[in-house]
């Protein structure tokens, strides 16, 4: 029984390599990650990420030109793109591309700049953003989710690896702020509200899928399995399933959804998928969830020799610029071509770009797809 299970073990990994390698247009794309799944999974083998697992040292390549294009002493990370403000998203992704990197020095850098600069009093979330340019730096408190949720798994993460319990304290705090005062229901499904002020409102709630972090989810649901991490998984799932709008059926970036249920583009801003939801299938499919059918959609509109930046959901009129080399990362790892996904940024791409194309790295690796 042992020498079968070890032929017919060599045997799926042959099959999946060679389909692995296999070129594919992007209608077929998720057809190839079920099959890859499907090899394996019955051998025992979980394609299923792995956070906290070796990546590349402190010296490769990619994060080295990233911190000296982006990182300041201090430790700061500044958006080029915008007057080179910073970001608790930014600080978050940051703080877990340190832990990958095995980078300590920097991770502690940029956790104690975050934590002296933007950490609130009255709960245990932070200031969105910071603006060197104005007094004060910090104008507005509230927070933002997804950098949260990044900071507090770039904290649990450090601790598994660096044994610090310091980390995994802060860790604590800021995921029982996020889930105490962030998840709440709507329409009957558990949602995490993309700041503490102004997106849940008299009957409705506004949205932006690109916050559903599900690798982070997925981490913490395992950990905490009695915590409501997973309704959240599973309503990002189904939510992403309905967001489907205009003749292409793709989801814009935020979405409204209503005590009904009712799920439709946000009134407030443009009804684009575009430059929030990129992240959306960086994040599903690094979580596992590739097969939902709006991420085939996405590939099908990517499919395109220079993909636009954006394309409005309604009316279909698209970016006259095309798809940063951080998207096309993306697009990479969505349609199973991580080979395809370049090491290092390149020279003209900013802070947003640059940050994307590490996260699709250690995603893909992750993903045990190789891409190195």
């Amino acid at each position: 029984m042992k020498g079968g299970r070890i032929i017919a073990l060599r045997g799926a990994l042959r099959g999946a390599l060679k389909l692995a390698l296999t070129p594919v247009s992007a209608g077929r794309s998720a057809a190839r990650w079920v099959v890859l799944v499907g090899l394996l999974m019955p051998l025992g083998v979980v394609v299923m990420p792995t956070p906290s697992s070796a990546f590349a040292g402190p010296d490769d390549p990619g994060w080295q030109r990233y911190q000296q294009r982006f990182v300041l002493a201090e430790g700061r990370i500044i958006d080029t793109a915008n007057a080179d403000v910073s970001h608790t998203e930014g600080q978050g992704w940051g703080m877990f591309l340190a832990v990958q990197f095995g980078d300590q020095g920097t991770f502690d850098r940029l956790w104690q700049w975050t934590e002296a600069h933007l950490a609130r009093s009255d709960v245990d979330l932070f200031a969105w953003r910071y603006d060197p340019g104005t007094t004060p730096h910090v104008a507005d408190d509230n927070n933002a989710t997804d950098g949260d949720l990044f900071m507090a798994w770039a904290l649990q993460l450090a601790a598994d690896r660096w044994e610090d319990r310091r980390y995994a304290a802060r860790s604590e705090s800021i995921r029982e702020s996020i889930r105490d005062h962030l998840i709440v229901n709507v329409g009957g499904y558990d949602v995490l509200l993309p700041g503490l002020q102004g997106f849940r409102h008299d009957g409705f709630a506004d949205i932006n899928l690109s916050y559903w972090v599900i690798p982070a989810l997925r981490d913490f649901a395992a950990r905490y399995p009695d915590e409501p991490w997973q309704a959240v998984i599973d309503s990002g799932h189904q939510l992403l399933e309905r967001a489907q709008f205009g003749p292409k059926g793709l989801p814009a970036d935020w979405l409204r959804l209503q005590r009904s249920g009712e799920l439709t583009p946000a009134l407030e801003w443009p009804t684009r998928f575009g430059f929030e939801n990129v992240r959306t299938p960086l994040y599903f499919t690094w979580g596992g969830l590739r097969g939902v059918d709006t991420l085939e959609k996405i590939a099908r509109f990517w499919d395109q020799p220079a993909p636009p930046a954006w394309i409005d959901v309604r009316s279909g009129e698209t970016a006259s610029y095309p798809l940063s080399q951080g998207g096309l990362a993306i697009n990479a790892l969505l349609s199973g071509r991580p080979w395809a996904i370049a090491k290092i940024p390149a020279a003209e791409e900013n802070y947003y770009s640059a940050t994307l194309l590490l996260l699709a790295r250690v995603a893909a690796s992750q993903l045990s797809l190789g891409a190195r």
